[in-house]
């Protein structure tokens, strides 16, 4: 994966909690970087994953990990899509 260095302003009392690495952020601070990007629909997982250099699957078991859920439905709307399917099926089937 290509780098480039760019300016970050950030607050200074952030320094001792970030933990910069010589060669920049650690995939974990990139990865949470990238997050607002795919909750807005501007990029998926999947380029996401491809940005950072590994697979899709890591990625979301990372986002698992942190508590951000893959599929950022309630319970509610999933059904709602899953009757929807049903009666385009259902339709299709007619």
């Amino acid at each position: 994966m290509e780098k480039i260095t760019i300016p970050v302003t950030i607050p200074k009392n952030m320094i001792p909690y970030i933990g910069l690495k010589e060669n920049g952020f650690t995939f974990e601070q990139n990865a949470m970087l990238l997050y607002p990007l795919i909750q807005n629909m501007i990029i998926s997982h999947g380029k996401a994953a491809e940005i950072l250099g590994v697979r899709k699957w890591d990625l979301i078991e990372f986002y698992n990990k942190m508590g951000i859920p893959y599929i950022n439905q309630s319970h509610e709307e999933l059904d709602e899509e899953i009757a929807g399917f049903a009666k385009l099926k259902e339709k299709r089937t007619v």
